[in-house]
């Protein structure tokens, strides 16, 4: 399994104590593509954060590949989160002041490839994501739409076999939104990528195997959606 979780627990606070996570357990396998939704505050962020070795739970373990990162340092996460996962965020966080080729490119730079290499990369993987035309242009001359898909370039362009998005449709309209997410659907046939999406969308949702629902820190139901979508 790429993420497992064992009676994970996230509380906040010194004095009144909030439970972001109460116990969560579940696993998630290789390939499978899972959809967390649920209202704010239910710890669908918090889920993220942990998972990805950005916040540290209170109690529990949490494995990624096998690997429980409770053990791992700071150097150690941050190698984890380099190699093994990729994530794309709601306000795409791309660097303002680079192409859409060094964007998607930083990830392997980061990683010590040559400027060459790694641009010649992030060029066949825009046009993936079909950008091939605008590989040279800063985000701030992109559509919401052309950013999202640079963000999902470099979320994917070292191969990560982790997927972490977290609204990746919440600053789209209802059509960019839907071409977003057939672009996801094809990238995971291509990569075979485990895909953790947090989403209030339910049709991003049905783009998933599986729906896991969050109330006050819980998982308070299940779901498999993917018969009924292939049924659809």
């Amino acid at each position: 399994m790429m993420i497992q979780l064992e009676n994970v627990t996230r509380e906040y606070g010194d004095g009144k104590l909030v439970h972001a996570l109460d116990g969560v357990s579940l696993t998630i396998d290789r390939g499978e593509r899972v959809a967390v939704m649920g209202p704010s505050g239910s710890g669908k962020s918090t889920l993220l954060n942990l998972i990805c070795g950005l916040d540290e739970p209170t109690s529990g373990v949490i494995r990624i590949d096998g690997a429980d990162i409770a053990g791992l340092d700071d150097d150690a996460r941050t190698r984890l989160r380099r190699e093994k996962i990729g994530m794309i965020f709601q306000t795409f966080n791309l660097l303002p002041t680079l192409s859409a080729t060094e964007n998607v490119a930083l990830p392997l730079r980061l990683q010590g490839l040559s400027r060459r290499d790694a641009e010649t990369r992030a060029n066949s993987m825009l046009g993936k994501v079909g950008l091939a035309g605008r590989s040279s242009h800063r985000p701030d001359e992109l559509s919401g739409g052309e950013r999202q898909r640079v963000a999902i370039a470099r979320a994917l362009i070292f191969d990560p076999p982790i997927l972490l998005a977290d609204e990746p449709t919440g600053n789209l309209d209802s059509h960019t939104g839907e071409e977003i997410l057939t672009l996801l659907d094809n990238l995971h046939r291509e990569y075979n990528t485990t895909v953790l999406m947090v989403t209030h969308n339910e049709e991003a949702a049905a783009y998933c195997d599986r729906v896991l629902r969050l109330r006050d820190g819980r998982v308070v139901k299940e779901e498999v959606v993917k018969a009924t979508r292939l049924g659809g």
